[in-house]
């Protein structure tokens, strides 16, 4: 009887402490995706791992077999990255739209991030675009960059002068101004009017404001070519203003524009390497492409001639000594860019015939010279030309740099309008596809850091563009050997492929390569991320 009591009340003791202990309640996430091929963003390889995402971030990644989730999403044989970001996008226009800012071309792509307002253009009022950008909801998430040439242009117009003192300080007030409401850094365009007309120290003295901020200074360079002072000088002329601004410097969609400068791109590159061992932060953003996207009017008529604005240009080509001074020195230019064969149109609006059509086979339709058809085609409007002018041992050469972030520098239309670059459709596809999986001039893993990490560093998002615990869950999922980017140069309106799922800020915008209409995405600024 002793023995039996005693052996109750041992079993009374085992498991009267059991069942005293508190039992873990199992944590139900929002989403999980399992048995996927993780790529962080680092630049390392890929590991196996399954990802969590609640309240919009990224809870966990590991081993989550005994993980429960509201979404399950399984990628077997997938890879899943950071959200792309793409670092120079026009696309700000059309995400203000209800039609576009569901932002389907650039979710195809995987692009979860844009930053607007390159190329020195774009909107002064940066807190007026924010209204404007969640009007209707945002498919991706935007940063915004601050526009010198904009703001230029909104203090002395389009004169080819430096500022008084007095323009100067309005000038940097309003640039103060964009960037306590959340700009990223300055944006420049001292290739097109009027940031040509503005000497290094007033973008110096812009970009001072800005570092204040720890901002970055983006530049689409002085000269890409031989057109002014040369691509040497230009780039020089960047990584003076990071050192004297002392603010990182983004030579942006980076290339050696036309047969005078081809196979530049080492040189470029050796001047980069000196500035960043010297302690200069320069780095780039590309286009995986060989051809660029401008307007007839930047990439042949001189910049004396477009001083004052459209009206004075037009007023100069009325004057018979004017017009032939203009067309003498597009001679010049149109040799810059190849010849008439290299340009073609891709938006014209007074007539929508010529457009996918090259200047050579418009002039030739018309029974005239190159450059009296284009005259005659500025003196209508400003026509958007496709212009294809580089090499791609220059193109790879700069891809392969640890410096070079990836962007479209495309923007977000209405599927059928014009003939657009089709950069719009399918830069961070192509570069996935074409240059990592097929050609091998990167590493995917190093593809990968060009778009998410490396960009999301340099414009100081940093709960963006990394795959770890407490990031913004902003991902893709894509299945590489199906990655492709359809647009062509002729027939543009095709979206990617082989994105099959993508996250924006938690919430699922692509499910099995199929749209779901979420529009989750922000506004973004450094000092809120």
């Amino acid at each position: 009887m002793r023995i039996l009591i005693g052996l109750l009340a041992v079993l009374t003791l085992v498991f009267g402490a059991v069942s005293s202990r508190p039992v873990a309640a199992q944590v139900t996430y929002d989403v999980l995706i399992e048995n996927g091929r993780v790529l962080d963003g680092s630049g390392s390889a890929w590991v196996r791992a399954d990802v969590a995402v609640t309240d919009g971030q990224i809870a966990a990644v590991g081993d989550l077999s005994d993980a429960v989730a509201d979404t399950v999403l399984d990628a077997e044989g997938l890879y899943v990255a950071p959200g792309f970001i793409d670092v120079h996008s026009h696309a700000a226009e059309g995400l203000t739209t209800k039609s576009l800012s569901a932002a389907k071309p650039l979710l195809a792509q995987g692009i979860t991030t844009v930053v607007v307002n390159p190329d020195g253009g774009g909107a002064v009022d940066l807190a007026a675009q924010q209204d404007s950008l969640l009007a209707h909801g945002l498919g991706v998430n935007v940063g915004q960059l601050v526009p010198h040439g904009a703001i230029r242009e909104k203090v002395m117009g389009t004169s080819d002068r430096d500022p008084t003192e007095e323009e100067r300080a309005e000038m940097k007030a309003l640039v103060r101004k964009g960037m306590e409401a959340g700009g990223l850094g300055l944006s420049s365009g001292p290739f097109y009017v009027p940031g040509s007309y503005a000497e290094t120290e007033e973008y110096i003295a812009t970009a001072r404001v800005v570092s204040e901020y720890g901002g970055v200074y983006q530049s689409h360079i002085r000269d890409e070519s031989n057109y002014t002072v040369g691509l040497l000088a230009a780039v020089e002329e960047v990584i003076r203003i990071a050192r004297e601004a002392n603010l990182p410097g983004i030579i942006t969609h980076i290339k050696a524009l036309g047969p005078p400068v081809w196979g530049f791109s080492s040189a470029v590159e050796q001047r980069v390497e000196r500035a960043r061992a010297e302690g200069v932060e320069v780095f780039a953003d590309q286009y995986p492409y060989t051809a660029s996207a401008t307007s007839l009017t930047a990439a042949l008529v001189p910049r004396w001639a477009q001083s004052g604005g459209r009206d004075s240009l037009l007023h100069r080509l009325d004057q018979s000594d004017l017009r032939t001074r203009i067309r003498s020195d597009m001679v010049e230019n149109l040799e810059r860019r190849g010849g008439a064969e290299r340009i073609q149109f891709r938006r014209f609006a007074p007539d929508s015939s010529i457009e996918g059509k090259t200047l050579a086979e418009v002039a030739a339709e018309r029974d005239e010279e190159p450059l009296t058809a284009a005259l005659h085609l500025i003196e209508q409007a400003t026509p958007g030309i496709v212009s294809y002018n580089m090499l791609d041992e220059d193109v790879e050469r700069f891809m392969r740099q640890p410096w070079t972030m990836t962007c479209s520098d495309g923007g977000l239309v209405a599927r059928g309008e014009g003939v657009p670059h089709p950069r719009n459709y399918g830069a961070f596809a192509r570069k996935l596809g074409r240059y990592a999986r097929d050609r091998g001039v990167v590493e995917l893993g190093f593809a990968v850091r060009s778009m998410t990490q490396l960009s999301a560093t340099v414009m100081g998002l940093p709960d963006r563009g990394r795959l770890q615990p407490g990031a913004a869950a902003d991902l893709v999922v894509f299945d590489l050997k199906n990655v492709d980017d359809p647009a062509t140069f002729r027939a543009p309106h095709q979206l990617s492929k082989g994105m099959v799922h993508v996250l924006v800020n938690g919430r699922v915008a692509v499910h099995d390569g199929t749209f779901t209409g979420v529009r989750a995405g922000r506004v973004l600024s450094a000092s809120a991320e």
